[in-house]
C-alpha cells in the first residue's frame, strides 16, 4: 500500500471515517468512490494505482470489501490503532441507529423509501461515476489498458456478482503480465511502495487465527450447547465465508438465527429495511440482530458483540495477506500484472455502476437529471461532495412530496 502523505494519528482517521460513516449511502460500490475521492484526491493518503491495487486485493478476500479496504487505509496511514479506528468511524454510526431501531427508540416506518434517501442512492451514482471517471484517466491512459476495462466491464454485466468481478479482475492480470508489452518494459521503472506496517510473522499468525477460529468455534458451540456460542460461531462464519458484500450474507444471517427461532421472520425483515436506509457497510445489520436476540444477547452489548463477530474475520484476513501481498507486488512480473489489474478495476466499477448501481436507484428520466447534476458539480469541484449530497437529497424529498 502507498501513503503519498506522512504517517498520521489514529484520531485523525477516526475523525475523517466517522464522516464517511455518516454520508456514505449507496452500498460497497459507492463506498470505493466515497473512500477515493477522500484519500486519492483530497487527502492523497494514497496514490490512484495503489488505490486500485488495494481494491482489488480486498475484491479477492471473503467479507466487505469497502470495510477492508478502509481498515487497510487507516492501518497504512496510523498503524493498528488506525485500523481500529477507520473501522470504528465508519460502522458505529450504521450500527448504532439499527441497534436504535431495535430498541424501538427510532420509529422508522417509511424512511428506506422517502425521497430524502432516494436523493441519497442518486448522489451515491454520480460519486461512483467520478470515480469510474478520474481512475480510467489515471489508469486506462491508453487503448490497450482502455478496451481491457471495456472487456471487463461487458463481463460484469454479463456475469453478475463476485464471480464476475473477480474473473474480470485475474483476466486484467493474465493481461497485464504477457500482453501489455510497453506496461511490462515500463513496470522495471516504476518506484516501489512502502513496505506494509504488518510484519510477514505477525500477517502468518492474523491468519492462523482466522483459520483457527473459523474451525473451532463450530465445535465449541456444539460442544457447550451455548445459545450465545451459537451465535458468535454463525455470525463469525457469515463474515469469514461471504463473497460479494452486505447482500450475500443476508441469506447466511437468515438462516442462522430465524429457523433456531432467535429472530422472527418479519423482524428480521423489518430491519433489513431499515438496513437499507443508513449509511455504512450493510453487515452493520448484525448489530440489529444482536439487539433484538433473547438473552445472553439483546440490547445494546448482544448489538455490538455480533457486530465485531462479523467483522473480526475481515480485519484478520486483510492485515494478515498485506505483508505478502506487498513482498509479491514489488516484483517486475507483479508490477507489471498490477497495471492490468488497475484497468480491470476501472472495467469493474464501470459494469457495477451501469447494473446494479445505477438499476438500484435510478428510476426516472428525472433521476438521471439529478445524477447528471450531481456528477457536473463534483467534477467541477467546486462544490464539497457534502453540499452535493445534501442538496440531491432535499431536492428529491421536494419532488416525492
Amino acid at each position: 500500500m502507498s501513503a503519498a502523505a506522512p504517517p498520521g494519528h489514529a484520531l485523525e482517521v477516526l475523525q475523517v471515517f466517522t464522516r464517511l460513516g455518516l454520508t456514505s449511502f449507496g452500498g460497497p460500490v459507492a463506498h470505493l468512490g466515497y473512500f477515493r475521492t477522500e484519500f486519492v484526491e483530497r487527502r492523497r493518503w494514497l496514490d490512484e494505482a495503489a488505490y486500485a491495487e488495494l481494491v482489488a486485493l480486498c475484491q479477492f478476500l471473503p467479507g466487505p470489501a469497502s470495510s477492508q479496504v478502509g481498515m487497510a487505509i487507516g492501518l497504512g496511514r496510523a498503524g493498528w490503532l488506525g485500523a481500529a479506528a477507520a473501522w470504528v468511524g465508519f460502522t458505529l454510526p450504521s450500527a448504532l441507529a439499527l441497534i436504535l431501531f431495535a430498541l424501538g427508540v427510532a420509529q422508522w416506518q417509511g424512511l428506506a423509501q422517502s425521497g430524502a434517501v432516494h436523493g441519497l442512492k442518486l448522489a451515491a451514482v454520480a460519486i461512483v461515476a467520478q470515480a469510474v471517471w478520474g481512475m480510467a484517466r489515471t489508469l486506462c491512459p491508453d487503448l490497450p489498458r482502455a478496451a481491457l476495462a471495456a472487456v471487463c466491464a461487458a463481463l460484469v454485466l454479463l456475469v453478475p456478482g463476485t464471480v464476475g468481478q473477480v474473473t474480470a479482475i485475474v483476466i486484467g492480470a493474465v493481461v497485464g503480465r504477457w500482453a501489455l508489452q510497453e506496461v511490462r518494459a515500463s513496470a522495471a521503472n516504476d518506484k516501489p511502495q512502502p513496505p506494509s506496517p504488518v510484519g510477514r510473522a505477525t500477517g502468518a499468525m492474523l491468519l492462523g487465527l482466522f483459520v483457527l477460529l473459523l474451525l473451532a468455534l463450530p465445535l465449541v458451540a456444539a460442544a457447550s450447547g451455548s445459545m450465545l456460542m451459537q451465535a458468535v460461531a454463525a455470525f463469525y462464519q457469515a463474515g469469514a465465508l461471504v463473497f460479494g458484500g452486505g447482500h450475500v450474507v443476508l441469506p447466511l444471517l437468515q438462516a442462522g438465527v430465524v429457523p433456531p427461532g432467535w429472530v422472527g421472520a418479519d423482524v428480521f425483515l423489518a430491519g433489513y429495511g431499515a438496513a437499507q436506509a443508513v449509511p455504512g457497510p450493510l453487515f452493520s445489520f448484525a448489530a440489529y440482530l444482536g439487539a433484538v436476540m433473547p438473552a445472553p444477547l439483546g440490547g445494546f452489548g448482544g448489538g455490538m458483540l455480533l457486530l465485531g463477530v462479523i467483522f473480526l474475520p475481515a480485519f484478520l484476513l486483510v492485515a494478515g495477506v498485506l505483508p505478502f501481498w506487498d513482498v509479491v507486488r514489488r516484483r517486475v512480473g507483479a508490477r507489471s500484472a498490477m497495471a492490468g489489474v488497475n484497468a480491470a478495476v476501472v472495467g469493474v466499477l464501470a459494469g457495477a455502476l451501469a447494473g446494479p448501481v445505477s438499476a438500484g436507484a435510478v428510476n426516472s428520466p428525472g433521476d438521471w437529471v439529478l445524477v447528471a447534476v450531481a456528477l457536473g458539480l463534483l467534477l467541477s469541484r467546486r462544490v464539497p461532495t457534502l453540499v452535493v449530497l445534501a442538496s440531491v437529497a432535499v431536492i428529491s424529498q421536494f419532488v416525492a412530496t
